[in-house]
């Protein structure tokens, strides 16, 4: 019978801000830190319901989401911008 591992909550805390705050990939998370394939998601899932009748963690699960958004925005302007670099450079090579 394989033995289950026990994690300190601030550990899984810390997994849950880098997948909520951060934008982490449930997959990545997994192998960085060697945890089971459905144990992020289990700490989420558990993180996103305390919060929904807690309402002090509610308001900094709002910020984490916010801050996700905020990076996703970040990042597709980042590329667009590093596009339109790649255009005008190519077009000075020609």
């Amino acid at each position: 019978m394989p033995k289950t591992k026990v994690y300190e909550p601030e550990f899984k805390k810390k997994i849950v801000q880098l997948y909520l705050e951060e934008g982490r990939t449930i997959k990545s998370l997994n192998e960085e830190y060697q945890s089971g394939d459905g144990t992020v998601r289990k700490w989420v899932r558990a993180f996103r319901e305390e919060c929904e009748t807690n309402p002090d963690l509610n308001d900094t699960k709002n910020l984490y989401e916010e801050n996700r958004k905020l990076r996703r925005e970040l990042e597709k302007k980042e590329i667009a911008f590093l596009k339109k670099a790649a255009a005008f450079f190519a077009k000075e090579i020609d």
